[in-house]
């Protein structure tokens, strides 16, 4: 009796919601998508395919993501420190290892601790010259390699692996002397750009034990792969912008120049057209403060008597700035100055106007 009722209220609902819709509803109102309305809905592609453009939702998603300016110099900072890791990891490993970059993305905080593969290692490094920190990440697959080949394992063996219990005490250890080589390098790699030191600051396994920076900051992240033949790893590198901040303008730079940023050549040439540069001085005989009814009554013919004594020495200036001291005397049927001494108040007024 109770089945029979809901039916009956069922279709009742049904038909009331039918008056209410007139001709606005239409019998594709009710019906239910399928699974490929529905990735084309979210923006994913059925097929597979990535070269499919995004749409729905996943533009909603994506117009979050970060977006900061480029750091063009970070990027050849990074390029040297992979030459210094694949030479040093080879000493440090005694094995053939190749180290590569892949990728270099501008992430937040909290979405990079949020998408770290567990169980991990997390060194976290501190700038000391910048006073900020940043985060060296190796994952479970490059831990286990190095301690298999730090303590002897034979090659052409994949590393033993036990997932879900703790890293033990020899692990620890040998992970921390690897992030260490790593950190030298970084610090190598930034020397020619600054001078500062990455240094070991504590080995975390939560990350939440590891947040260096608010959520909502944004961070350069560096993904590494390492490489020892049949064995390796990924290690990432977590650089907030808070951090690279003291080196933001030299980062900015396109290409690392003489002194970074210096171009000798302009320096040459501007320094040879300055002294090309035609300069206009003048002889200045005497200085005389007149009532302006004085210059105002001067006509043609007047004399000005120069309160200066004959043989006496003038100056010479250019705009207002006095240069030097010259006699004055004759060339044939010119008058000529000869300089005699540079005025040392001159240089400060100089440098001054410059």
């Amino acid at each position: 009796m109770s089945g029979q009722s809901e039916e009956d209220l069922a279709a009742a609902w049904g038909a009331a919601l039918d008056e209410e819709g007139g001709d606005q509803h239409t019998p594709d109102a009710a019906r239910v998508l399928n699974q490929a309305e529905i990735d084309s809905l979210l923006g994913f592609d059925s097929k597979g395919g990535e070269a499919g453009e995004e749409s729905g939702i996943q533009r909603i998603i994506s117009s979050g993501l970060v977006s900061y300016e480029r750091l063009p110099m970070l990027e050849i900072v990074f390029d040297r420190m992979v030459r210094l890791m694949s030479t040093t990891l080879r000493n440090f490993t005694s094995d053939n290892v190749e180290v590569s970059i892949d990728g270099i993305v501008s992430l937040r905080f909290a979405d990079y601790l949020n998408s770290i593969p567990l169980p991990a290692m997390l060194g976290v490094t501190r700038a000391e010259q910048w006073d900020n920190y940043g985060l060296v990440v190796v994952d479970s697959a490059l831990i286990y390699s190095v301690v298999d080949v730090l303590l002897g394992g034979r090659r052409g063996t994949a590393a033993m692996r036990i997932e879900g219990r703790p890293y033990t005490t020899i692990e620890r250890t040998l992970v921390e002397r690897l992030i260490g080589v790593v950190l030298e390098d970084l610090t190598a790699a930034f020397e020619p750009l600054c001078p500062v030191v990455f240094g070991f600051d504590r080995l975390e396994v939560n990350p939440r034990f590891a947040a260096i920076s608010r959520p909502s900051n944004a961070c350069v992240l560096v993904r590494l792969r390492v490489d020892m033949e049949d064995r390796g790893g990924k290690l990432e590198l977590l650089l907030p912008y808070a951090t690279l901040e003291p080196v933001r303008e030299l980062l900015l730079q396109q290409f690392m120049g003489e002194k970074f940023g210096r171009d000798s050549i302009w320096e040459t040439h501007l320094a040879e057209e300055l002294r090309s540069t035609e300069v206009t001085l003048d002889v200045v005989l005497d200085e005389q403060i007149v009532p302006l009814s004085s210059v105002v009554g001067l006509k043609v013919g007047d004399r000005i008597a120069l309160g200066v004594a004959p043989g006496a020495p003038v100056r010479l200036r250019c705009g207002e700035v006095a240069l030097f001291e010259a006699e004055l005397g004759r060339q044939e049927q010119r008058l000529a100055v000869r300089i005699s001494r540079e005025l040392e108040r001159a240089r400060g007024a100089v440098g001054a106007g410059a």
